[in-house]
């Protein structure tokens, strides 16, 4: 009968294992100086030999020549516990067997020597699915079996086994296997089998693989059963649902299109292609995003590295394609590729957002940085060059308007009036300038103004600048016991304090109603009981020097529609 690659070449002893150092160094040595440990916890991913290492541990313990490193392999410990039907060597499924009565009955034959060999070995596999009631019931056998007894658990996911179980065994974090050395023992297995596989075949069945041996070897007995002795890489990439570099290069030179319309027409050709030949699209998400991802490594490492899952040819060709893109815009890409990929996990369109998607990323090659576009707006500096891979320039619009600024007035204790006083010449500079959004449009000759000074010189002096400024940019009708004031409506909140009503009625000198009314309101003289500038206090040392400083003075530039109204200095708290 038939057995596969991945059983027919499962090591059997420990110099056979790969990159599992660490593993087989403490196990060999543990033996040759008799501290044999009651329980073991091997965690790891798949594929990576913690079942494995837990079979050839068995064999080093009950081997005739044993305990020993390196079990002789013809005995009848050796040749039944490989064949997996050795009588003291016990392996539980734990995806099957996970409650408390399968871990009474295993604590019942703990109690028993072992028949014939000199260790009784219980291989439990997926512990992780044991329940915690189950576990509670192993806890004292687990801490102080019989001295004929070892436990081996295996588990891919070594956070679910409680705190309890893991203070009770040694643990051991499988890696991922190398990979070349992956490549080399496909090659030598290739060999064996008389299969011919050039090394691009190896790599693209080591990527299926990830890092596991056992789905590796699995993807070669496929790609055997498919191609025959000779296997092809496009072929292989086929079968398995691969994308090629060539095809996900395509993506990059899109991205690198100086034309924009030209890129994202090719990026909705590579979608018709996927969608014609009925791909993934979220399996060619996930791949792209390894690609860019690799695009990246290969641009920041030297080649070869071995961070990239990839022979050498193709890292070098890896490295050509991105060779047009900054690690800005690569990282940019990475970004947006992930978010492609989890939007399609659950999209009912999956076609529209990864064309969505990859638009987003045609157009964000052409993004400016937000440094480059504030040195650009500032105009202290000439305008620098596009990074590598961005043919984006700023619009002539962006151009700083410093000539436009308005003379720059730091705010002090009192506020800055809002409006001056009408005249019959306005200034240059209003006229460039144009009225303000919520400048009143016409003034009304009503009693009321004079009211309306009073009013808002009593608010200033009890420091409730903000209703202040809500009286002063509406208007103000005062008709027998009425005060009428129609204000946008930005500002009714303001005028809806009680602080306003105590403070009309204490001008008013009697009780009157108070009435607010949207509307624009009209313009009004300047109020005499509000402060000038020319009596604001004079600035401090902190407020000059805060104002002096280059890159205050060029945000001011930059933005001068922008006030500042407070310097506080940090040294007087």
């Amino acid at each position: 009968m038939y057995q596969v690659i991945a059983r027919k070449y499962r090591p059997q002893a420990f110099d056979e294992l790969i990159s599992q150092e660490h593993v087989k160094t403490t196990l060999e040595n543990a033996i040759n100086q008799k501290r044999i440990a009651h329980g073991y916890i091997f965690s790891g991913q798949r594929g990576t030999g913690k079942t494995t290492v837990a079979r050839i541990f068995a064999r080093c313990l009950n081997c005739e020549k044993g305990p020993t490193s390196t079990p002789c392999g013809v005995c009848a410990s050796c040749t039944e516990i490989a064949a997996g039907s050795a009588i003291d060597v016990i392996e539980i499924d734990a995806a099957s067997n996970r409650g408390i009565n399968e871990m009474r009955e295993l604590r019942e034959s703990v109690r028993f020597r072992p028949a014939r060999d000199r260790y009784k070995v219980f291989i439990v596999d997926e512990a992780h699915q044991i329940t915690n009631e189950a576990f509670n019931a192993l806890l004292k056998t687990l801490e102080e079996p019989p001295e004929w007894v070892v436990f081996m658990l295996c588990t891919t996911e070594s956070h679910k086994i409680p705190v309890t179980i893991q203070s009770r065994c040694q643990q051991f974090s499988f890696r991922s296997v190398d990979f070349a050395e992956l490549i080399t023992r496909m090659e030598w297995i290739a060999q064996q089998e008389g299969i011919t596989a050039d090394p691009e075949v190896l790599s693209v069945l080591a990527q299926a693989g990830e890092g596991s041996v056992r789905d590796s070897l699995s993807a070669l007995d496929q790609a055997i059963a498919c191609c025959g002795n000779t296997l092809r890489a496009a072929e292989v990439r086929s079968l398995l649902g691969m994308f090629s570099l060539d095809s996900l290069a395509q993506v990059a030179k899109a991205l690198a299109e100086p034309d924009s319309q030209m890129g994202a027409q090719k990026m909705f050709e590579v979608v018709a292609e996927l969608e014609a030949n009925g791909r993934s699209l979220q399996h060619f998400a996930r791949e792209l995003a390894r690609y860019i991802r690799n695009l990246l490594v290969v641009r920041l490492a030297k080649v070869p590295t071995r961070l990239v899952s990839a022979s050498e040819p193709e890292q070098h060709r890896l490295a050509e394609a991105g060779a047009p893109f900054t690690e800005e815009d690569l990282t940019r890409y990475l970004q947006l590729t992930l978010d492609i990929f989890r939007d399609l996990q659950s999209s009912l369109q999956p076609r529209f957002h990864l064309e969505m998607g990859l638009l987003r990323m045609v157009h964000a090659g052409k993004l400016q940085s937000i440094e480059e576009a504030l040195a650009n707006l500032g105009g202290t500096s000439t305008a620098p060059a596009a990074s590598q891979g961005s043919s984006y320039a700023p619009p002539a619009s962006a151009a700083p308007r410093a000539s436009a600024a308005p003379p720059f007035e730091p705010r002090s204790s009192a506020p800055r009036p809002a409006y001056s006083a009408p005249s019959s010449a306005p200034s240059s500079a209003s006229r460039s300038a144009g009225p303000p959004m919520d400048a009143p449009a016409a003034a009304a000759p009503l009693a009321g103004d004079d009211f309306r000074s009073r009013l808002h010189a009593a608010l200033i002096e009890a420091q409730m600048t903000h209703i202040a400024d809500a009286v002063e940019h509406c208007g103000v009708e005062e008709s027998g016991n009425e005060i009428v004031f129609t204000a946008p409506k930005m500002y009714q909140m303001f005028l809806k304090q009680p602080d306003l009503d105590a403070t009309v009625r204490r001008l008013a000198g009697r009780i009157v109603k108070i009435t607010i009314k949207v509307g624009e309101a009209g313009a009004a003289p300047a109020m005499s009981a509000r402060p000038t500038a020319a009596a604001a206090p004079p600035e401090d040392e902190a407020t000059t020097r805060a104002l002096e400083n280059p890159e205050v003075q060029r945000f001011r530039e930059t933005f001068p529609d922008s006030q500042v109204r407070t310097v506080r200095n940090l040294k007087d708290r």
